[in-house]
């Protein structure tokens, strides 16, 4: 599964609201879980939900429940008399770890965040959660996400769930099976989108590579996009989350090598570079495989940047297997990483293996983060001299086709497109003049 990983960006746990006056939701984990977030704060605030604290939890890792647990017994103390609320993959897989929370009031499941049905039960309910089996559903609605508070670019959900089986994987028993929401509708939320002003927008799922396979007519990813840049022109750049390097259709290879508007910024679920530990995660790649991708994509777009999701320690993996994972990030030159070390998951395959000491699973991750940032910073030199074209955040910061933080020598609006001449750069950051 390709499990938008940006999930595991993981972004970093989010900072407590300075006031719970309203709705507030606190996203922990992936970019499906910030659309969401929005789609929760929609319904939550139409249900006349006030002085609430919801928490979107993530389930990815022991260390992502651990950092929810922390961020509720904080807001708990912070204010005792706020709704505290927690849903999200974590709530979904294990509900009972927050009804047995003294400072959590309401457990609500992943299929009941996004219906009204879910926000009356918060007000109304007599027990403490409503989580639903999510394997009994089977259509995935276009929520329409009109705003992404702060943000300069889009998250748009094309895709739910996963019908791969990861041996380390938890997810699709918080997410359900694969379901796609049907073209028309990302289409008509694109639309409404470019038309609120944004410039970017990221297509996201849990695994988006098997976009399609439930609709009619089965499109496939490339088709959906390719339909998508043509029908709504005013979209000025379009970027994919997490896929599968098996499973990119030739629309995909084709826009690549064609449509400016696809950025060229593409992040791989890798997860290992030895074909052994592939094997026993149950990918559908192996390591000649993912080689094979990065160089075609590269011989039909020679400026694209590579990120990857990489698990470090699985069970039984060598020092051997290891130093093939480490040279495939050096042979690939794989630049924007997303490393963790395994964690294991009760319930999961892989938690029955031979297990790697948790040290020894540290320090390997820590090798492949440094040599991630020495890629990166390789790639960001090589930009010195050129002009790029960034989509700014906040104040002086915008990101450049390449997903490479940019940092201008003049503040611009938030959300408008600019063109820089690169100057310098460092390990993290290019820097430039506005032209």
């Amino acid at each position: 599964m390709t499990h938008d990983h940006e999930a595991c960006e993981t972004h970093p746990a989010p900072e407590l609201p300075a006031s719970a006056e309203g709705v507030n939701v606190l996203n922990f984990g992936c970019r499906l879980n910030i659309y969401e977030g929005e789609v929760i704060r929609q319904k939550a605030t139409e249900a006349g939900l006030q002085n609430a604290l919801i928490f979107n939890s993530c389930a990815v890792t022991s260390e992502a429940e651990r950092q929810v647990r922390q961020a509720i017994r904080k807001a708990r103390k912070a204010d005792p008399d706020v709704k505290i609320i927690v849903t999200g993959c974590s709530a979904q897989t294990h509900p009972e770890m927050y009804t047995g929370m003294a400072e959590v009031d309401k457990v609500i499941g992943n299929q009941e965040k996004l219906e009204a049905s879910g926000y009356e039960f918060i007000q109304t309910g007599t027990e403490k959660a409503l989580v639903n089996d999510i394997m009994s559903v089977k259509e995935t609605a276009s929520h329409m996400v009109t705003s992404f508070e702060g943000r300069a670019r889009a998250f748009v959900q094309v895709q739910n769930g996963c019908d791969h089986r990861c041996t380390f994987c938890i997810i699709p028993f918080g997410r359900g099976n694969s379901r796609s929401v049907p073209m028309g509708e990302i289409v008509a939320q694109v639309r409404n989108l470019v038309a609120s002003g944004f410039q970017e927008v990221v297509l996201t799922g849990v695994d988006v590579s098997d976009y399609g396979k439930d609709l009619p007519g089965s499109p496939t990813l490339g088709q959906m996009m390719r339909r998508l840049l043509a029908a709504v022109p005013g979209l000025s750049r379009l970027r994919l989350s997490s896929i599968d390097a098996v499973e990119v259709d030739d629309d995909i290879y084709q826009l690549l090598a064609t449509e400016p508007r696809l950025m060229p910024h593409i992040h791989i679920s890798l997860q290992a570079g030895d074909d052994m530990i592939l094997k026993r995660m149950k990918r559908r790649h192996n390591r000649s495989d993912a080689l094979a991708f990065v160089q075609k994509v590269r011989s039909l777009r020679p400026d694209v940047v590579f990120g990857a999701d990489i698990i470090a320690g699985f069970p039984t993996e060598t020092d051997e297997m290891f130093e093939n994972t480490l040279n495939l990030v050096r042979e690939a030159k794989l630049t924007y990483l997303h490393v963790f070390p395994y964690s294991s998951r009760t319930g999961t395959p892989a938690a029955k293996m031979p297990q790697i000491p948790k040290d020894i699973r540290k320090d390997r991750a820590r090798q492949l983060r440094e040599e991630g940032e020495k890629q990166l910073a390789t790639t960001l030199a090589s930009h010195i001299g050129k002009t790029v074209t960034l989509v700014m955040e906040k104040d002086n910061i915008g990101r450049s086709e390449h997903f490479a933080v940019t940092k201008l020598d003049k503040p611009l609006e938030p959300g408008t497109i600019a063109r820089a001449r690169i100057t310098h750069a460092d390990a993290n950051f290019l820097y430039g003049t506005a032209t």
